[in-house]
């Protein structure tokens, strides 16, 4: 059996549900109603909201807070200081909490540092936001965006190299024996 490690500069509200083998570093707050999965690692000054749900073996570097309306599937990289927001128009002034939108990040997706990721969107399965990116969009399935606004640089096998298609829209990873399609803008997985 894992065991949890939790720091002790940490703080962890009763009610949060934590996974085996999980370790949460530094200065971290896990907030009530939140789940975090097995084998996670949180970084150094991690917030993690109520209702927030991370699946297994997700990583998440220093500096990322997950407000409530994040959603984290399975074997996710969330690189150190990317950006969630939950609601579009934030006013000091106006409580908007019934307004909170939903961002879903799906199994195997990665998100560069300093990324900033606007609520009410997906990111699809093994996606990769490239670093300092600005996703205003729902991202494919192993898609590959950066910029701002993010814009589509290709696509990435699971390894998160680059694909090259043929002629008939058929790739192969660079690792294992996955096969990748290219249908209408969609990339579609495989094995061989």
């Amino acid at each position: 059996m894992n065991c949890i490690k939790i720091h002790p500069s940490s703080v962890v509200d009763r009610g949060a549900v934590i996974g085996e083998g999980t370790v949460i570093w530094h200065f971290c707050h896990i907030s009530a109603g939140s789940k975090i999965g097995n084998d996670c690692s949180l970084g150094q000054n991690v917030y993690v909201a109520p209702g927030v749900q991370i699946g297994d073996k997700v990583k998440i570097q220093n500096n990322v807070s997950l407000f409530t309306g994040v959603q984290i599937e399975s074997k996710v990289f969330l690189g150190p200081s990317c950006v969630f927001t939950n609601i579009l128009n934030p006013r000091s002034e106006i409580n908007r909490k019934a307004e909170f939108k939903k961002t879903l990040v799906k199994t195997g997706a990665s998100i560069g540092a300093n990324a900033v990721i606007v609520c009410g969107h997906e990111i699809g399965r093994y996606a990769l936001i490239g670093a300092g990116a600005v996703v205003t969009r729902s991202i494919k399935d192993f898609e590959l965006v950066a910029g701002n606004p993010a814009r589509h640089m290709g696509w990435v096998d699971r390894a998160g190299n680059k694909l090259l298609f043929d002629k008939k829209g058929q790739a192969r990873s660079s690792v294992g024996r996955m096969k990748y399609l290219l249908i209408d803008d969609t990339v579609e997985e495989y094995e061989d």
